[in-house]
C-alpha cells in the first residue's frame, strides 16, 4: 500500500512539474511573439498576470525561490529531508 502511495506521489509531482514547465513555455512564447502568439497564449498569460498582481509580491517571490531551490536540489540529486518510515 505504501509503495502505491509513494508511486502515486511521484507521478503526481511529475505531472505538476510538467504543468509548471508548460506554463513557463507559454509565457516565453508570449514574450517572444507578443500578441500574435494566439488567443490561448494570451489568455494563459493574462491569468498568470492576474494571479501575480493579486498575490503579494513578497509571497510570490518566496514561492518562486523555493520552487527553484526544490527543482535544482531534485535534479542534482542532493539529499533533502527524509520522509518518516
Amino acid at each position: 500500500m505504501w509503495n502505491f502511495i509513494a508511486e502515486a506521489k511521484r507521478v503526481l509531482w511529475a505531472f505538476v512539474e510538467l504543468g509548471f514547465l508548460a506554463v513557463l513555455a507559454i509565457i516565453l512564447i508570449h514574450l517572444l511573439l507578443g500578441e500574435g502568439a494566439g488567443s490561448y497564449v494570451a489568455s494563459v498569460t493574462d491569468n498568470v498576470t492576474k494571479f501575480a498582481t493579486a498575490a503579494s509580491s513578497g509571497l510570490l517571490g518566496v514561492v518562486i525561490v523555493l520552487a527553484i531551490v526544490y527543482l535544482v536540489l531534485k535534479r542534482t540529486g542532493m539529499p533533502g529531508p527524509k520522509a518518516p518510515s
